[in-house]
Formats: C-alpha cells, structure tokens, sequence
C-alpha cells in the first residue's frame, strides 16, 4: 500500500526542486545532474566541381551549378560545392583530368569528350540512331550500362554518375539546302564526336573545331554546317545570325546524356549517408536538365521562328538513310577498336534492339495516335 503523506511528500520536493532549475536556481547538490554537452558540428568537407560548359549556359552551366547546390543543401551543408565553370580553374576539356588527379572532387560534362583518353567512354553521351533519353536513362538504371561505365572509368579512379540529357538534339544548322544525298557532296560541317565520323563516312568534310569558333566559322563561310544542341542553347548562342536553314531529327544525337564524375578517393573518404546523397543529387539533376529542355526547346524554337526568320527543314529520307547505312558501318569499325568498346557498344545494342519494341507500341504508338495518324 502507497503511504500518500510519504508520496506527498516526495512530489512536493520534486516539483520544488524543478521550480528552481526553471528559475534559475540549482537543485540541492545531492541531485545535482552532469548536463550532456552539446553535440560538436561536423567539420564542413570542401569541394571544387569543375565543368566543361560557359558559366550560367541555360540548362548546361546552370545544371552544374544547380547539382553542387542540391549536394551542399541536402548535406545540410557538410558538404559545400563550389563551381568552377570551363576556364575558370582548369580548361573545359581539362575537367575529367583535374578529378582524375584531385585538383577537383567532382565535375560536370559529358563523356564524349573523353574518347581520346579511352573509345568506350564516347558510348555512354549517345550514339547515332541509338537510345533515347528515357532508353538511356532505362539502360544506365537496369540494363547493365552504369557497371559498365563504372568499369571504363576505372583505371582513372573516378565514379561516373549520370546528371542530365538534352533529350533528342536538332540535326544543325545549314547555310544552303539540304535536297538529296547529292548535296552532301563536299559540304563542310562541324561535328564533334560518332556523329561526326558517321557524316565523313558518308563523304561530308568533317571541321574539327572548339564550340567557341563554330559561330564565327559558319558566319564567315569556312565551314557550310554545325551542330550544337537544340533550341533552347542554340538560341542563347545565336547561331540564327550564321545560318537560317534548322534541320530535324538530331540522328546523331539522340538522346544525349550529361555526366558527374567524382575522384574515387573523395566519395570513399565520405560516410554513407553523404554518399547517399551525393547520388541522389546527381539523379535529382538528371531529371532536372531532362525537364528543362523539354520544357523550353519549344517556345525557343518558335522564337527562332517568328522572330527571327530561321526556316525550319526536315532532312530527306534518302539523307537519313544514308546517315543510318554509314552509322552502322563506322560503328561496328569503332567497336571492333578495343574489347572495352566492343563489350559496351554490344551491351547498348542488345538493350536497344529489346526496349525499341516496347518504345514502339508505347510512345511511339501514342505520339502517332495523339497526332491522328
């Protein structure tokens, strides 16, 4: 049985004994208490990201710059990101380098760039006739892709993370009329990288040339053609004074995917749950740069248009068809190069031979019924 003058008793020393603390007074030193001490902040990790794209670039620079924020905010700031655009630390195509070697944690850019260094890397931006963003995305994600460029990226000691696609590119930029394949016929264009090699194939004079000179080299005549990406940049570089004439489909690329790298050493030296982020970022900015094109390609397109005269074309199905038999003989020819080539080109075929049928009776069947065709 509770004795209650006992209890009474007790309650009433405890609740005096909280009234002081709360006060500002101190409980009787018998029951003095040790307060916890508070938790240290945790040192803040510093990274520098280096690009390969102009500071500020719509949906390029700005995608980077939008990626280290995402990190340093999810982090809750233990990691801080601070962006280099191209030029400002180390050259734009010096980026995959400075990570390499540690100058930089982590970049953004895409892989084609790299080719030079190692054939595979170009396969993981897009291939001619190949996979669309969504397909690409699908074959990084659960086809075997991501293990694979993991493998590539290696003996670099960085880890490769997809963070972008321009989605379907546009097929350039002319100063004449493309009518037939006999136009074609010692036509001069800029074009970087399997697209490039596909256009020298089928008798093109391909100008290998910096995107900074492009502008200049089609406005005065030393080149006939170039690419770039699609409305929406093409517009912010005013490639509509050069040349009036804007062709469709973007064969060559498709669906182009966009690239963080970060130096093996940093991410390892991370505890899990900043990894975890780390990722989750770059997955964030994936979807992002994705939605940002689709988004604004259109209404930049119109503004072509309308505003400033440019004609929009369609490149002839014998052109197309040309462009697809040489995509499949430079292919093959650049696979065969080296065994890391050939083992992810294989892999990319397959997946795209297997998620084309679905693509087919899925967007493409819906695109098709949505127009009434």
């Amino acid at each position: 049985m509770i004795n209650v003058k006992a209890f009474s008793k007790w309650m009433l020393a405890g609740i005096t004994a909280a009234s002081l603390v709360a006060c500002g007074g101190s409980e009787p030193s018998d029951n003095t208490q040790t307060q916890a001490a508070a938790p240290a902040k945790p040192e803040t990790i510093e990274w520098k990201m280096v690009t390969t794209w102009p500071k500020n670039f719509p949906a390029l620079g700005t995608g980077a710059e939008a990626l280290a924020e995402s990190i340093t905010a999810m982090s809750g700031g233990r990691i801080h990101v601070k962006v280099y655009a191209a030029g400002e630390l180390v050259p734009a195509l010096e980026a995959f380098d400075a990570v390499s070697r540690g100058t930089a944690q982590i970049s953004h850019g895409a892989s084609y760039y790299w080719k030079g260094k190692v054939p595979a890397a170009q396969f993981f931006t897009t291939v001619p006739f190949g996979l669309t963003a969504q397909e690409m995305n699908a074959w990084l994600s659960h086809g075997g892709g991501q293990a694979l460029w993991e493998e590539v990226y290696a003996p670099f000691n960085v880890i490769p993370m997809a963070a972008g696609n321009s989605g379907t590119q546009m097929g350039g930029w002319f100063n004449k009329e493309i009518n037939s394949v006999a136009d074609l016929d010692g036509l001069k264009m800029r074009m970087p990288g399997l697209g490039g090699e596909v256009l020298a194939d089928a008798g093109v004079t391909v100008v290998n040339m910096p995107g900074s000179e492009m502008f200049t080299a089609l406005q005065t005549g030393t080149i006939d053609a170039t690419e770039f990406v699609g409305p929406y940049n093409d517009l912010a570089f005013g490639l509509y004074k050069a040349a009036k004439y804007y062709y469709y489909p973007g064969w060559q690329e498709p669906g182009s995917a966009l690239e963080t790298v970060v130096n093996k050493d940093a991410f390892e030296a991370l505890p899990e749950d900043l990894q975890l982020i780390v990722r989750a970022a770059a997955r964030q900015t994936n979807a992002d740069i994705l939605d940002e094109f689709m988004a604004m390609n259109n209404s930049a397109l119109e503004t072509l248009i309308n505003d400033h005269g440019v004609i929009l074309k369609r490149f002839p199905d014998d052109v197309l068809a040309e462009f697809r038999a040489s995509t499949d003989t430079v292919m093959e020819k650049v696979a065969a190069q080296d065994p890391l080539s050939q083992k992810v080109y294989s892999s990319m075929k397959d997946f795209k031979e297997k998620v084309m049928k679905w693509s087919d009776i899925s967007e493409r069947a819906i695109i098709n019924a949505r127009a009434g065709e």
